[in-house]
């Protein structure tokens, strides 16, 4: 079963994740780093979680709310879109079954604010705990 930890210690992940940040870096005023990545995913897990989901449910929404913003490396543009894409092909490589793989694609599709739909409690968790992560200190 794969967790938040592996997502978060798996060498592609990082290097895609650096990516986004160093990119990012140079267009926007909003700072998309590990820090935000992890505040996300920890946030969804406990939203999933004090509302009584399960805890697998959790877990899906900790990887979907850790690997959000993936899409970024790729272009601001539809980052959710493209992110869905990239963490498609990442966790099918490490072995998560695809019926989880559909959650947390369909959270990363989903979370953005002009496009996006909560389509189910984890896309659900996972766009307020993006949303919710306005603070002074992401701001450059």
């Amino acid at each position: 079963m794969i967790k938040l930890e592996d997502v978060q210690h798996n060498p592609e992940v990082e290097v895609l994740m650096k990516k986004v940040h160093e990119y990012l870096s140079t267009m926007l005023a909003i700072t998309h780093d590990e820090e935000h990545a992890r505040h996300v995913a920890n946030l969804s897990y406990r939203i999933l979680k004090v509302l009584g989901y399960p805890e697998r449910d959790a877990e899906l929404a900790a990887i979907a709310g850790y690997m959000h913003d993936i899409g970024n490396v790729v272009n601001r543009y539809e980052h959710g879109r493209s992110g869905a894409l990239i963490a498609f092909h990442l966790l099918m490589r490490m072995g998560m079954p695809p019926e989880e793989i559909a959650v947390v694609i369909a959270a990363i599709g989903n979370h953005e604010e002009r496009s996006g739909v909560a389509v189910s409690n984890v896309a659900a968790a996972v766009i307020l705990a993006d949303k919710s992560n306005v603070h002074y200190s992401r701001v450059r």
